[in-house]
């Protein structure tokens, strides 16, 4: 079983673009899979929601009942380091994929991503 890892970024775009992304998800995925998050990412959802006002605040919102409603696993992670570091770290010790928006973390990573093309739809890369 695959482990999809959701990025903060990628958890915004149902809010900003009206894309189902787990149905999506189940759509381009032909095989087992657990979808997970960083506690991290969780943090940096919940800060968005405390420090930004409009739209931003209301994706973030968005998210994280997505994240809960989805029954979505939160991955703990040691203090200290920054989410991508640790998606790289992860990425290169396992059976993962990566669902990102992040240009300088797709760069990064070597592992196939989920990523959202033409506003509409997601496609597996790599």
């Amino acid at each position: 079983m695959k482990k999809i890892i959701l990025d903060t970024n990628f958890l915004l775009i149902p809010a900003q673009f009206k894309v189902d992304i787990f149905s999506e998800i189940e759509r381009v995925c032909d095989f087992k899979y657990s979808l997970n998050v960083l506690d991290k990412t969780v943090g940096e959802l919940k800060g968005i929601v405390q420090k930004q006002k409009g739209k931003q605040k209301l994706a973030a919102a968005l998210a994280l009942k997505l994240l809960k409603a989805k029954k979505v696993k939160v991955i703990k992670t040691e203090k200290g380091k920054y989410v991508d570091d640790v998606l790289v770290e992860m990425a290169k010790k396992g059976d993962i994929l990566v669902a990102t928006q992040d240009r300088a973390l797709k760069k990064r990573l070597k592992v196939p991503l989920i990523l959202l093309r033409q506003k509409k739809y997601l496609v597996i890369v790599g």
